[in-house]
């Protein structure tokens, strides 16, 4: 007999419950795209007082520009602002990490969790008045894995789905290569939203531009490096359960303004230039959250904090001891507590806290250790030269350091604070500050550190990212590890059932990754979004992410 949504759902519950007890935190503490613990909807809320007000605009100012609205291609949390807007999902991952119905209304599982048959709405509508059913979801899927479309973050989330089976109009059969016990709450992450096939069809590549979903806004315009403005979809009426207004939207727009520069984005706001704007630099929090004509929200963030990635395929960072002369080098409270200024969390784990599989006995594990550093690098033959930078087979010891532009999060300062920390231990540091990380990183590989974050509601999120061998990804992994007892353990994550085992495998991942300075764990991320007092009924899923279903304009 296969297994029901009903014994499902009683086994994630069991699964939360484990959470809660391993890592301390209650439920509702989750998540951010460079995370801590998660935030939910309930945290950071704006409230709502009296009557809701129908109609008006929101402007919202984003840090950086999406790259594309297309859900399937996105690489960027700044996209998944807009695109949640726009689009829905088959399930929704609910507060106490139980996942519930969206557009799809129930699931049964096979007795060898291959398959996922899903039962879906009837009643649902793409923007552009073209039905939703079992066809639209296979096309959907089909696309991702199909290597034409060049999904990015999407074709990770959906492994290791291989085919669909279209048994009625509402029932599609999903099946997988093997069993995920990420599969089915990844269906609910945004990137993995569902397109309009028709849409998608006639504008191929140019999707992302011209947005077409099932969601509450309906896309309006791109002005590119401006705005982005959406509009309210009047036939909405299917919400998912996080959110209290099931049905259309009460506002008539919201608009995205871009803002990469951060005093001007603040300022925006307390000028009454947009009623909102996300990321508020850490100068600015604390007085924010003194002024009473502003709010503060601010939602914790789950998955992979902010973390540099060494490339081991380039020397000498191939040698665990000259990644490890660096990891003992920096100082990453210093920098944290000087940029951030007590208001981001220290990293310490390939994983965020508030995720499952989170191992805080690595916390104050890490430790600065001049000489053990200068030790370490004495010991693979690098000495100082004349200048103090070390030398080897007539070649300085550099240490080439690729950032993006604009100066998200004060990431460049990081760089440059890491420049002057390894001056000491006799290391060059490059810094390379580009707006084409796209080329330089992911298709040249010319680099020897990078940093990136990922929001993610399952540790197998490591996969892609640390296996050496995942056929699925189509552009290079940061670190480009290539250790068969890794891919073993990571392979094994994705296949255990028993939560107590997989707990134990993914602390073993997350040691091997430190023990073996694959990585410099940086900063965990609180999403954060300024608001004049006007603005009522903002919420966050399970991820961090806004949502505005809820949202009015008191007037």
């Amino acid at each position: 007999m296969p297994k029901t949504s009903t014994g499902w759902m009683k086994h994630i519950a069991l699964f939360a419950a484990l959470i809660m007890l391993i890592t301390g935190c209650g439920v509702g503490s989750t998540n951010s795209v460079d995370a801590g613990e998660a935030g939910t909807q309930a945290q950071g809320a704006t409230g709502t007082s009296g009557e809701l007000s129908q109609g008006g605009e929101l402007s919202f100012a984003l840090a950086t520009s999406p790259d594309t609205l297309d859900p399937h291609r996105s690489g960027l949390a700044v996209s998944v602002r807009v695109i949640r807007t726009i689009y829905d999902s088959l399930v929704v991952q609910l507060p106490d990490h139980t996942i519930g119905p969206w557009l799809a209304t129930e699931w049964t599982v096979s007795p060898d969790g291959k398959s996922y048959t899903f039962k879906l709405r009837e009643d649902v509508k793409f923007q552009d008045g073209t039905p939703f059913n079992a066809e639209a979801v296979k096309y959907n899927f089909d696309r991702i894995i199909n290597p034409v479309t060049k999904a990015n973050n999407s074709v990770a989330l959906l492994k290791p789905y291989i085919s669909s089976e279209i048994i009625d109009e509402y029932t599609v059969k999903l099946n997988l290569e093997t069993p995920s016990e990420a599969f089915l709450g990844n269906l609910g992450q945004a990137l993995l939203g569902i397109v309009s096939p028709t849409a998608a069809k006639k504008d191929g590549d140019q999707l992302g531009k011209q947005p077409v979903g099932t969601g509450p806004f309906k896309f309006v315009k791109w002005d590119e490096n401006a705005e982005i403005s959406v509009e309210r979809n009047p036939d909405y009426k299917w919400g998912p359960a996080i959110v209290d207004n099931k049905g259309a939207v009460n506002l008539d727009k919201i608009v995205f303004k871009i803002v990469p520069e951060e005093a001007t984005r603040i300022g925006s706001v307390q000028s009454g230039q947009v009623l909102a704007a996300e990321t508020v630099p850490p100068q600015n929090i604390l007085s924010l959250k003194s002024d009473p004509n502003f709010q503060l929200l601010q939602a914790n963030t789950v998955g992979l904090p902010y973390t540099l990635f060494f490339n081991e395929r380039r020397a000498p960072w191939n040698e665990v001891k000259a990644r490890q002369a660096v990891q003992l080098a920096v100082d990453v409270d210093v920098i944290v507590k000087t940029l951030y200024l007590g208001t981001y969390e220290r990293a310490w784990s390939p994983l965020s806290p508030g995720i499952f599989g989170y191992d805080e006995s690595l916390e104050n594990g890490v430790k600065p250790d001049q000489n053990k550093a200068n030790q370490l690098l004495d010991e693979i033959g690098w000495v100082r030269g004349a200048d103090g930078i070390r030398e080897k087979d007539g070649k300085k010891l550099t240490l080439h350091y690729v950032d993006g532009s604009p100066n998200r999060e004060k990431r460049n300062d990081i760089a440059a604070m890491i420049q002057q920390q390894l001056k000491p231990i006799g290391i060059d540091v490059d810094v390379e500050i580009t707006k084409d990380i796209a080329t330089v990183i992911y298709t040249n590989g010319v680099y020897d550190l990078y940093g990136n974050s990922q929001v993610n509601s399952d540790p197998n999120a490591l996969y892609s990212i640390y296996h050496s061998s995942d056929p699925n990804v189509v552009q290079l992994s940061l670190p480009g590890l290539a250790d068969p007892e890794l891919d073993k353990l990571l392979e094994q994550g994705t296949l255990e059932a028993d939560s107590t085992k997989r707990l134990e495998i993914y602390k073993k991942v997350q040691h091997y990754i430190i023990d073996q300075a694959v990585i410099l764990p940086i900063y965990v991320f609180p999403y954060t979004v300024a608001a004049a007092n006007s603005v009522e009924g903002v919420k966050f899923d399970t991820l961090g992410y806004p949502l505005f279903n809820d949202v009015s304009i008191k007037k």
